[in-house]
């Protein structure tokens, strides 16, 4: 991800007996030349700062007070985020001897007169929370930490936490490193925030923190380090949650057509939704609209002439995802859009830091010449493409994806190309075994490291929290094989026509006879079919219900039941709903 903003602590950080460093000083200019916005967190009051530190213009912002201020230096402003300090609670402190001083929202204190303050404030019964700085406490309110005031901040800008790097020293940092995509605590600093923090910033004293900035600031993207955001992907064979790391990596979700790989997709963005990160979904097939039940999401359908400015404005909101549903453009339209999109979005994604991961799905049908790998700003590592045919994509596509996700795959032909493309461990043959007898919620992640060759790891898909449509085109029409189709049988002998597809089965399970019917319903044939044919697991369940109980029922109920759950399952009518299913 682009790397657009840093935060940084004052004293302990960059500053030593409360004088910056003045080499530090000169890369923070430095940085903001390359278009870092740099904000100062800190715990001092303002004016305590404007003291020790002098002019502030060389920084974007500074948050004071541990949150609670927010100021501007160059445009001489100064926003006041919570309410002033309780005169009562001064009154009482400067009864009882205890030094105390006031800032424009939080009163500071030497950390020894911990335990006083805390009986004071229980006493006064005020909603006030103690946050220590080394040998100094704050009193602030509960709803204020250096996290919330840099997020104002940030907001101001337009910038996402998601493209930030913050840096500090002590236990009041502990919430503005947890807030950015990459926390470093400093070698001289606590044992505990280096113990959390994603790095530690090695080095003597400040003058390391310059270096350091100089370094990441000439980089376009954020530094690749072990980072705390995941996204679950599910359950390994051992019962254990297994996690991807979200950022610095493409990923590729390759199988067969309906193993569910769109389901998977969706699986991965609302989880980075979830999380703020800013998502665009490139959608051929209408696939992902349900995924504006989510916070921030906005459904685009193009269906004509490409409107890349209101794509623009959207993302200018780093909090903002958008599904660019394509389903309603023709398909000879689709493959001049979107090289042209992803051209677009590459280049707002250098310039503004959003959105933060692109997913591709059909990604085949786009990027499968010699050439089509260059719309991809694949530097930037953060795109999903999602592809039932690996083989028709450019090879350096899938070798820049640092992790394979695969579903079940049953045709020889593609997975003895990802085998060989991709050279891993056991033979084409133990290959084509494992993917093709993987069950409709299950995948396998492909791992690669550079002592072995690629191995395969299955696991249990997490669940979701929004539907996922079944376009009708795609599931209800599609035909399956001969050797597939549901025989409709009368006394052991075949009776009428063959269902092809599920569309067909509605038709003749309407049009069969009451004994036909019943026969069926009996020996649970229809839910069986769904479930080894289609791997529709939650459907075939459903008619299994139905003919649990069909002795209770008139044919007519039946088929009515029968008919009412394929159609809402492949075809929904509502936009919206969280499902547990």
């Amino acid at each position: 991800m682009r790397f657009r903003a840093l935060a940084l602590d004052y004293d302990g950080t960059i500053a030593q007996h409360g004088e910056l460093h003045h080499d530090v000083r000169s890369a923070i200019e430095e940085a903001r030349g390359q278009g870092i916005a740099v904000i100062l967190v800190t715990g001092r009051i303002l004016k305590d700062l404007r003291r020790v530190a002098g002019d502030l213009d060389f920084l974007d912002a500074v948050v004071a007070e541990n949150g609670a201020v927010l100021a501007f230096p160059e445009k001489v402003r100064t926003m006041i985020l919570t309410h002033p300090p309780s005169p009562v609670l001064i009154e009482e402190l400067r009864r009882r001897d205890i030094h105390a001083v006031a800032g424009e929202c939080i009163i500071e204190a030497d950390a020894s007169h911990a335990q006083r303050i805390l009986e004071v404030i229980r006493e006064l019964e005020l909603p006030l929370v103690i946050a220590f700085n080394r040998s100094r406490l704050m009193i602030l309110p509960h709803s204020v930490s250096k996290a919330t005031g840099l997020q104002k901040a940030l907001s101001f800008f337009r910038l996402s936490p998601h493209n930030t790097i913050a840096i500090g020293d002590a236990e009041n940092d502990h919430a503005m490193l947890d807030l950015c995509e990459i926390g470093l605590a400093v070698q001289w600093g606590s044992p505990a925030l280096k113990a959390v923090a994603d790095e530690v910033l090695e080095g003597p004293d400040p003058g390391a923190i310059a270096a350091y900035i100089r370094k990441i600031s000439a980089e376009p993207t954020l530094p690749k380090v072990h980072r705390r955001r995941k996204l679950l992907l599910g359950s390994a064979e051992d019962g254990k949650p297994l996690y991807l790391e979200v950022g610095g990596r493409n990923i590729l979700i390759a199988g067969g057509s309906a193993s569910g790989k769109s389901w998977l997709a969706g699986l991965l963005c609302e989880q980075l939704i979830l999380q703020e990160y800013s998502v665009c979904v490139i959608d051929p097939e209408g696939d992902y609209s349900l995924l504006e039940a989510l916070p921030g999401v906005v459904v685009f359908t193009e269906e004509c002439e490409p409107h890349f400015g209101n794509l623009e404005r959207i993302f200018r909101y780093p909090g903002s995802s958008v599904v660019v549903d394509l389903s309603k453009m023709s398909p000879v339209k689709r493959l001049d859009y979107v090289p042209t999109l992803l051209k677009m979005l590459g280049a707002l994604r250098r310039q503004t830091g959003c959105p933060h991961r692109i997913f591709v799905d059909e990604a085949h049908y786009f990027l499968y010449g010699p050439g089509d790998h260059q719309v991809l700003d694949l530097d930037m590592a953060s795109y999903t493409l999602v592809s039932f045919q690996v083989s028709r994509l450019d090879p350096s596509v899938v070798h820049a994806s640092e992790a394979i996700i695969i579903t079940r795959e049953n045709d020889p032909a593609e997975v003895s190309h990802l085998h060989s493309l991709l050279g891993g461990q056991g033979s084409d043959m133990e290959w084509q075994a494992f993917l093709g007898t993987l069950a409709s919620n299950e995948a396998a992640l492909l791992q690669c490291t550079d002592e072995s060759k690629c191995s395969l790891r299955s696991f249990r898909i997490a669940s979701r929290l929004t539907s996922h449509i079944r376009h009708r085109h795609k599931y209800l029409d599609t035909p399956v094989s001969p050797k597939k189709a549901f025989v409709f049988t009368s006394q052991g002998r075949r009776a009428g026509r063959c269902a092809n597809s599920l569309a067909e089965f509605i038709t003749l399970v309407s049009a069969c006879s009451s004994e036909v019917l019943k026969n069926h319903m009996r020996r649970h044939d229809f839910s069986r079919w769904i479930r080894d044919v289609f791997q529709d697991i939650p459907l075939a369940s459903q008619v299994h219900e139905i003919e649990m109980r069909h002795h209770l029922m008139h044919d007519s109920e039946i088929k009515v039941s029968l008919k009412k759950l394929i159609w809402d399952r492949y075809m929904p009518t509502t936009p919206s709903v969280l499902t547990t299913n």
